[in-house]
């Protein structure tokens, strides 16, 4: 696709990385990475990142990696690797050749631990897992020594070299940095660098027996490939102090800049991966691309364009504290980009039918109905109208209350792009009782949406032609969750308590107009009067047409802050 205009909007990062070009810090040079773990789908927290890192790079004339830091081999596949790359790329952006990952580097990330060994800056700890965290102390008292700290150099490297022959079970021994068992950071008690994992990497293979930490390799990783700003989120603050300790012990000579940014919280939305991999795996979602995953995949299944993503990634900016966005500020941004480019057509998702007994039976007029209201260069499209239509269930009442304007018997209504039609009687369902038919009168004047007296009409309903509409399945999907804060409602709760049972509904027996078939899998359209909806890209079929409801009309957003601008 065409390059994609950064943002030129200032926040605090910019602010850092336009004084350090002042400066002619790093010759003048920009060099970014965006490092997910291959463990799991990208979500739209992912995307805040994606954007604000590639989003740097073009704007300051730089580049922008694409590192796996694939440093742990559960849960890691080629089948999450593919999904970021496709994910990274239809959200707009290009790494070129700059794919790299972090298994790669194996070898120098061993011999760097190696050279802190020697140096007398790493030991081999054969505390458990539990005894190192007993040790390790509180945040107000400091830790303790490893009875194993001051193991001779020699020992340690002997040791070390038997733990990657795979002489020792997993948990054995772990290799830990020297630094400072009292610090006030518990990150810099002594961390772990390398620990034993005897599970083959879906890379590497068995090559391997022992893997280093994420907070080891990172930052080696960023300096191998000449990164200039390494750009995380504000739950590593703590371990940019063990960042810098490691790259200033191996005096490397790239040594990059951490900066940490307040990740993206979003009410009615879980974005912790662990969370999102027990909804998979529970079976509370079809997959990690069932629309209502707040994943990349889920959101590009259910219609978001990329466009109104990255919209909504530049409006909620870069922060420094955690705060929660509402979403209902996302489905601004998809409503927005959809009202621009998405074609109008006429769906009806609860049909009833509809009989014009003054209609000639055998009769077919076409309509001439445009695509978009405003955009006469989006077109027009043929709607066949007949004597039987369908219109939806909810625009028909026998008794109507009052403010109820649409068709009733001896209630008028306008249909869209069509005449004036007046309900006269109701058949209903001999078993139920429920209205099965409505016969109606038409007035042939109105073709042109007006009566030639001048009269009107409280309210214009859409509807298809019952014999040249065609079948299709409708998913209403809304939040997946009924609280704003699942994980944060009450301490201790199971957040599947607040799984919402209504987040999917299914109508099997909609009908569409005519120009929909062979509508394109993925194509976006607005539903007139219901909402945006997509062509479900995977289930959708020659003869069966699936629909993804990507969000409805109603922008609870547009008004929240209309009130606040008041």
């Amino acid at each position: 696709m065409d390059q994609i205009q950064a943002t030129l909007s200032k926040d605090f990062i910019r602010a850092i990385i336009e004084e350090d070009l002042k400066n002619n810090k790093n010759k003048g040079r920009v060099a970014t990475r965006f490092p997910p773990e291959p463990n799991g789908y990208l979500h739209i927290g992912h995307a805040k990142s994606v954007c604000l890192n590639f989003g740097i790079a073009a704007q300051y004339g730089g580049t922008c990696n694409l590192r796996l830091d694939d440093t742990d081999p559960s849960g890691e596949n080629l089948e999450y690797v593919e999904s970021i790359k496709s994910d990274v790329r239809w959200l707009g952006f290009d790494w070129g050749d700059r794919i790299f990952f972090a298994s790669d580097y194996f070898e120098q990330l061993y011999q760097y631990a190696v050279q802190l060994i020697e140096e007398g800056k790493a030991y081999v700890c054969s505390l458990s897992a539990e005894e190192i965290r007993k040790y390790r102390g509180t945040l107000i008292e400091p830790g303790k020594d490893s009875p194993n700290r001051n193991r001779a150099v020699e020992e340690n490297l002997e040791m070390f070299e038997r733990m990657r022959a795979g002489e020792f079970d997993e948990g054995a021994h772990v290799l830990r940095a020297k630094i400072d068992m009292a610090s006030p950071n518990v990150t810099m008690r002594d961390p772990v660098l390398y620990r034993i994992k005897k599970e083959p990497h879906y890379r590497a293979g068995s090559k391997w027996c022992i893997y280093p930490m994420y907070d080891f390799a990172h930052c080696l990783s960023d300096s191998l490939e000449g990164i200039t700003h390494s750009i995380c989120t504000l739950e590593f603050e703590n371990n940019r102090p063990l960042y810098d300790w490691i790259l200033d012990e191996l005096q490397v000579n790239c040594h990059p800049q951490q900066i940490e940014f307040a990740r993206l919280n979003l009410s009615y939305t879980i974005l912790s991966k662990r969370r999102l991999i027990e909804l998979v795996e529970k079976g509370y979602v079809t997959g990690w691309d069932d629309p209502r995953m707040p994943t990349i995949a889920g959101m590009r299944r259910r219609g978001y364009p990329p466009e109104a993503i990255r919209t909504f990634c530049e409006r909620i900016g870069v922060a420094k504290n955690d705060s929660i966005v509402d979403v209902a500020l996302l489905e601004h941004c998809l409503r927005e980009d959809l009202n621009e480019r998405a074609p109008r057509v006429m769906g009806v998702l609860n049909p009833l039918r509809v009989v014009i007994d003054n209609y000639p039976e055998s009769q077919v007029e076409e309509l001439d109905c445009p695509y978009h209201p405003k955009n006469s260069a989006t077109g027009s499209r043929k709607v066949p109208f007949s004597q039987v239509l369908y219109i939806e269930r909810d625009d028909f009442l026998e008794t109507p209350p009052k403010k109820f304007y649409r068709l009733a018997p001896g209630r008028e209504v306008r249909l869209r792009y069509g005449y004036f039609i007046k309900g006269v009687d109701v058949l209903k369902d001999p078993q139920t009782g429920e209205v099965a038919e409505v016969h109606c009168t038409y007035d042939p004047e109105t073709r042109s949406g007006f009566a030639p007296d001048g009269r009107k009409v409280e309210a214009t309903i859409h509807w298809v032609s019952a014999a040249h509409s065609l079948p299709a399945e409708v998913r209403l999907y809304d939040r997946l969750f009924q609280v704003a804060n699942p994980l944060g409602e009450k301490e201790g709760s199971d957040f599947t308590n607040y799984l919402n049972p209504k987040s999917l509904e299914i109508l099997k027996t909609c009908r569409v107009e005519p120009s929909l078939a062979g509508a394109a899998p993925g194509s976006r359209y607005q539903f007139e009067r219901q909402g945006y909806f997509c062509v479900d890209p995977i289930d959708s079929a020659d003869k069966t047409l699936v629909f993804n409801r990507t969000v409805a009309l109603r922008d609870s957003w547009a008004k929240i802050a209309g009130q606040e601008k008041k």
